[in-house]
């Protein structure tokens, strides 16, 4: 460990004991795992999100899609009208409720789909756990998310 001065803030962790920079970094690594996988899809990464959301259940609203996503409409919207302009999604305001704008695969969406099982088996290749590790993982990530929005919400 390296010596401390008079001039030190104090104990500052060192970047790699702190579990926030394991998370980015880790996000980082996976960003650059997916970028030419997705660039034979014509997709980015958040482009792949809603595509995947929307392939596990079609037909759904930008607010439930948000929620899903944890995305605001302001970051979602672009995102979809990108979508819809190649052709991947449909957007029309629910005859039930104009406030309400719903979203569907197109058949071009939906066949995109095939495509992209490829993608899915590449990383869990890369990443080179077993699936209940995954899932270990990933519901430890998603408790501690969960629990900063808890916490934001408590403090609002």
């Amino acid at each position: 460990m390296k010596d401390t001065t008079s001039n030190d803030l104090g104990a500052v962790p060192q970047i790699d004991e702190m579990l926030c920079f394991s998370i980015y970094s880790a996000g980082h690594a996976f960003n650059q795992l997916y970028r030419p996988l997705l660039d034979e899809l014509d997709l980015t990464y958040p482009q792949f999100l809603v595509m995947t959301a929307l392939w596990a259940r079609d037909d759904r609203t930008v607010k439930d899609l948000g929620e899903t996503l944890f995305l605001d409409s302001s970051t979602l919207t672009p995102l979809l009208k990108r979508l819809e302009n190649v052709g991947l999604v449909t957007r029309n305001r629910n005859p039930a409720d104009e406030r309400q704008v719903l979203l569907r695969l197109t058949q071009e969406g939906q066949a995109l789909k095939s495509h992209a099982t490829h993608v899915y088996d590449c990383i869990g290749k890369a990443v080179g756990l077993d699936a209940e590790t995954v899932g270990k993982i990933r519901d430890t990530i998603a408790s501690i998310r969960d629990t900063i929005h808890n916490r934001d919400k408590d403090e609002a």
